[in-house]
């Protein structure tokens, strides 16, 4: 149902607006740079923000993780890091087109140059849909924003646990989603920046499949034990999602 309080907000060529199906939320995007996909929902649902708690979403895009995490959590405020400059103004629209610019701010800028814009030490959680691909090798158009949102263009893993690690409190949480493929760096590199791995989850698109994606928690200076959750299953047969998928969109 849409929201009878959104506020009318001018789209620019190419642009739309799409229902997120939480709270009334709606959303800007623009099918030839980038949508947010069902790995930005799953981590926003995997993703756990205590009440009056201080979020930052690093490589924002269009701001679909803090937005649907102030509709599922009660965190105090969320803060969008994004550093392309028409991915960071569709955010701050949508922002403002759900009426949430006390509760979620969109900061232009990099990852890698974060611990300039924000204090050491200052947020509670930290959420990332990082870019997958490692190389560049075969990208025709490697500074466009497809090939920034899934090569390591602009970005590495590496940056994002660096930087997570230096802005979370201790004791704060990193939610990531990645590829499984990349398991045994990721899980390396969060130890080598004393983010501990506590928490992971698999999903699969079928029960009988391989995974394709791996949600990951984990704590700045924990102790080492990490719990390995069941699988999520995506779809129950072609074309229906599994009800666990439903709940988590807020069917």
């Amino acid at each position: 149902m849409q929201n009878p309080n959104l506020m009318t907000i001018d789209l620019k060529p190419g642009e739309r607006i799409d229902d997120l199906q939480r709270n009334g939320y709606q959303i800007i995007q623009d099918p030839a740079r980038f949508c947010f996909g069902m790995d930005a929902v799953l981590l926003s649902g995997f993703a756990q923000a205590p009440a009056g708690s201080r979020v930052l979403d690093l490589g924002t895009g269009t701001g679909i993780i803090p937005i649907l995490m102030s509709a599922k959590t009660q965190a105090g405020h969320l803060y969008g890091l994004e550093i392309q400059e028409e991915s960071a103004d569709m955010a701050q629209r949508s922002v403002l087109l759900n009426h949430l610019e006390n509760r979620i701010t969109i900061v232009r800028g990099d990852i890698k140059e974060a611990g300039e814009q924000f204090d050491a030490a200052s947020f509670d959680v930290i959420t990332c849909n990082p870019p997958y691909m490692i190389s560049r090798h075969g990208l025709q158009n490697p500074d466009s924003p497809k090939a920034i949102a899934r090569h390591e263009v602009l970005c590495t893993l590496e940056d994002v646990v660096k930087t997570s690690a230096k802005l979370l409190k201790p004791g704060g949480k990193l939610f990531l989603v990645h590829r499984p493929f990349r398991l045994a760096e990721i899980i390396v590199t969060l130890h080598d920046y004393r983010l501990e791995p506590k928490r992971m989850k698999m999903v699969h698109p079928f029960i009988d499949h391989e995974p394709t994606m791996v949600l990951i928690e984990a704590v700045r200076g924990g102790k080492s034990r990490m719990t390995v959750e069941k699988p999520l299953i995506i779809y129950e047969s072609q074309g229906k999602y599994t009800q666990e998928i439903y709940d988590i969109y807020g069917y």
